[in-house]
This record gives structure tokens, C-alpha cells and sequence, in this order.
């Protein structure tokens, strides 16, 4: 008898660390695939903030080749958690030249082409920004099992770890939105 309850014990332990080992990969991939959705945001609203730039050329063609030169420096094909506030910075900084630009060509700024591109833009500033919340909110539940006892007995056995939340930009929530920079 004792020899039946021993084997049910060691046999629901070994489920449940299976089943807990299954639940971090899931966590982890869920992370991963958040963190994945933020770099396609990134790299539309790279091309989309491209595609402003090439329609400044006819307008201003110092600016256009300014503003390439910098996008060609700053974009990067796939960035790291630490390193999305730097593209997102990057990205307003070029928006905010562009919106010079736009100011001194008021047939620019009137493009239909060029407000169709703006309004994707914003569009793709939604985007990038409730990706980071699905992100931030897929390390939480990661981070609060890898803690917590005793899935974190099983996260020590598999190696998994806890990860860092992508921070807010204290100074991007105070920033003028695209919108209100072309809308003036």
C-alpha cells in the first residue's frame, strides 16, 4: 500500500513538472512572438516614415538626402528589448524634421499621399504601442511563475529565468503626438 502511494506521488509530481515545464515554454514563446510583433510594427513605421521622406525629394532635395542618410544610420532590421525607445526615439526624431519640412511646403504638407502616409503612421504608433503592453504583459506572467513557489523550483531545473519589461518613456508621455505635430 505504501509502495501504490509512493508510485501515485512521484507520478504526480513528475505531471506536474511537465505540465509546469510546458507552461513556461508557452510563456516564453508568447513573450517571444510579443517582442516579435513590436519589431514588425517598428519596421513598417520605418518604411511608412521612408516613403515621407521620398516625397519630400521633389520639395526639398537637401532634406530628402539628409533624412535618408539618417534613417540609413538609425533603423535597425531586428532590435533587442533595450533597445526599442532608441528606435522609437530615432523614428520622432526624423518626424520632427519632416514636419519642418512640411511646414515650409504647404502643397507637401496638403499631399494626399503624404496624409494617407501620416494617418499609417499613427496608426503604426498604436501598434507598436499596445504590442508592448501584450509584451510587458507576457514577461509579467512569465516573471511571476519563474518566482513563485514551486513552479519556481521548476523553473531552476529547465533554466528558465526572469525577464525585463519593456519601460515606458517618461518623456515620450509627455511628447506632442504625430498627430498634433502635422495637425498645427
Amino acid at each position: 500500500m505504501v509502495t501504490i502511494i509512493i508510485i501515485a506521488l512521484l507520478v504526480i509530481i513528475g505531471l506536474y513538472i511537465i505540465r509546469t515545464q510546458r507552461v513556461f515554454v508557452a510563456l516564453e514563446e508568447k513573450m517571444k512572438n510579443a517582442f516579435g510583433q513590436i519589431n514588425v510594427q517598428l519596421k513598417s513605421r520605418w518604411d511608412a516614415v521612408s516613403n515621407l521622406v521620398e516625397m519630400t525629394k521633389q520639395y526639398a532635395a537637401h532634406e530628402h538626402d539628409t533624412l535618408t542618410d539618417v534613417i540609413a544610420s538609425r533603423r535597425a532590421t531586428n532590435v533587442a528589448p533595450g533597445q526599442v525607445a532608441e528606435q522609437e526615439n530615432a523614428i520622432m526624431d526624423v518626424l520632427t524634421r519632416l514636419s519642418a519640412v512640411a511646414e515650409a511646403y504647404p502643397d507637401l504638407k496638403a499631399n494626399q499621399m503624404f496624409t494617407d502616409t501620416m494617418a499609417s503612421i499613427r496608426q503604426y504608433e498604436e501598434n507598436v504601442r499596445l504590442s508592448r503592453m501584450v509584451y510587458n504583459d507576457s514577461v509579467t506572467k512569465l516573471n511571476m511563475m519563474v518566482r513563485q513557489f514551486p513552479s519556481n523550483l521548476v523553473a531552476s531545473m529547465f533554466g528558465f529565468t526572469t525577464h525585463d519589461l519593456l519601460p515606458e518613456d517618461a518623456a515620450k508621455a509627455e511628447a506632442p503626438s504625430v498627430a498634433d505635430i502635422f495637425n498645427k
